[in-house]
């Protein structure tokens, strides 16, 4: 008991003392917690009362146009994003080559790690927009825990990293989580295209299948930065557990009720990440 006590006091105490880098708190939302927390409040509002009863009495929004733009917009990005982790001062094979007891001191390749760190979280709060849709077209059953979990975490701690505890772990579950939306975003391109290109979704079957294998990659990649003793910052690998598991444990109760139970009319698209 002792010893669990002295980790969550270093721990604690690591997430306080962490130099924050000034120029990172100038750039947009890093100020205060003030603008992330407005944006999530109003998120929740929206999804879970208001949106539902201003649609209430009104037809659902076809949204199709809308729908193919975002989509498209968001295997875009989500590819550049990828794409960062390799010639961002070249992040992901940095990363690969050098050993964990010896992390980056680089100041500048510190800078473009919170750049790259600044664009996820960019886009996680874009990716709110995936509710906002469902309820717009009045598919609110697939407003679920799990949906509104995954993405009000994901935009809140990626915001988080970024301000209290950015470490050169998040370059890998970033790209991992990135990679995944590649491929589930051009899903649900093709889905938004129309009825005429539903014969191309064979595979929407996998998605869930795909999203429990990014995490079980993080799971494995985490528990060997903390068995190797890295030097990196120990709260930022456990937060990054602890969500892992949480996301594993809700992800497989999904595919259980969505594939096991064939009656089960739970609808994939609440599987959308961040």
């Amino acid at each position: 008991m002792s010893s669990l006590m002295h980790l969550v006091v270093e721990n604690y105490n690591e997430l306080l003392d962490s130099k924050r880098d000034p120029q990172v708190d100038s750039w947009l939302f890093m100020a205060s917690p003030i603008p992330v927390v407005t944006i999530l409040l109003i998120y929740l509002y929206f999804v879970l009362k208001l949106g539902p009863k201003l649609m209430e009495n009104r037809p659902a929004f076809t949204l199709k146009g809308v729908l193919i733009g975002y989509n498209l917009y968001q295997v875009l990005f989500s590819t550049w994003l990828c794409g960062q982790a390799f010639v961002v001062k070249n992040a992901l094979p940095h990363l690969l080559h050098h050993t964990c007891k010896n992390p980056s001191q680089n100041k500048e390749f510190q800078l473009a790690l919170a750049n790259g760190a600044w664009w996820y979280f960019f886009s996680k709060i874009v990716e709110l927009l995936d509710t906002v849709f469902f309820v717009l077209r009045k598919k609110q059953s697939q407003v679920t825990f799990l949906h509104v979990y995954h993405h009000s975490c994901t935009m809140f701690f990626s915001w988080g990293y970024l301000k209290f505890l950015p470490g050169e772990q998040g370059v890998v579950i970033g790209f991992l989580n990135s990679l995944v939306h590649v491929v589930m975003y051009t899903y649900y391109l093709i889905s938004a295209l129309g009825p005429r290109f539903q014969k191309y979704l064979w595979w929407k079957k996998y998605m869930t299948w795909i999203q429990l294998t990014q995490f079980f990659i993080m799971l494995a990649y985490l528990i060997f930065i903390i068995a190797m003793d890295c030097k990196l910052p120990k709260s930022l690998s456990f937060f990054f557990v602890a969500n892992v598991v949480v996301f594993l444990y809700l992800f497989s109760d999904f595919y259980k009720k969505a594939y096991r139970k064939p009656k089960n009319s739970v609808d994939l698209k609440m599987i959308k990440s961040q």
